[in-house]
């Protein structure tokens, strides 16, 4: 063992690093695995063991107090594609056939859907223009 450079050493701790992400998918790990690049190439350079450590911690912590925080918010932000039902939310659609509180059809994105109103006291004649508010099933519901 004595005769594996230290480089060598860290690209393992690197690669058993990068293990336990692809498991985990937790991003510290790779992070980790990042520092422990940084020390194999300073223990590459010739460098003694402390400044080999030095390099690790320091590339690693760094990483995780730029990264972090960063990709945190990006994962709690909405996607900006809205896609499926939730698309359909607050178009406007075409009464086909008489739409009240028990049902009718529109016309909406192309393609004909059952509706019903939102207010069960009104009704909407064919021809008008009406505003999907929310989608239940199969059903648009409409004002």
């Amino acid at each position: 063992m004595n005769d594996i450079d230290a480089w060598v050493w860290w690209l393992v701790g690197a690669a058993a690093l990068g293990i336990p992400l692809v498991v985990t998918a937790l991003p510290e790990f790779g992070m980790l695995a990042v520092g422990a690049v940084a020390a194999a190439i300073v223990a590459g350079l010739g460098l003694n063991t402390v400044i080999q450590v030095l390099a690790f911690v320091v590339v690693s912590v760094a990483l995780i107090a730029v990264v972090r925080p960063i990709a945190a918010r990006h994962s709690r932000q909405r996607p900006r594609l809205v896609t499926g039902v939730d698309a359909l939310k607050g178009r406007q659609a075409v009464v086909l056939e008489r739409v009240d509180g028990s049902g009718g059809r529109i016309k909406l994105a192309g393609e004909i859907w059952s509706a019903r109103s939102l207010d069960t006291d009104s009704a909407y004649e064919v021809g008008q223009e009406v505003d999907v508010v929310e989608i239940e099933g199969a059903t648009a519901i409409v004002i």
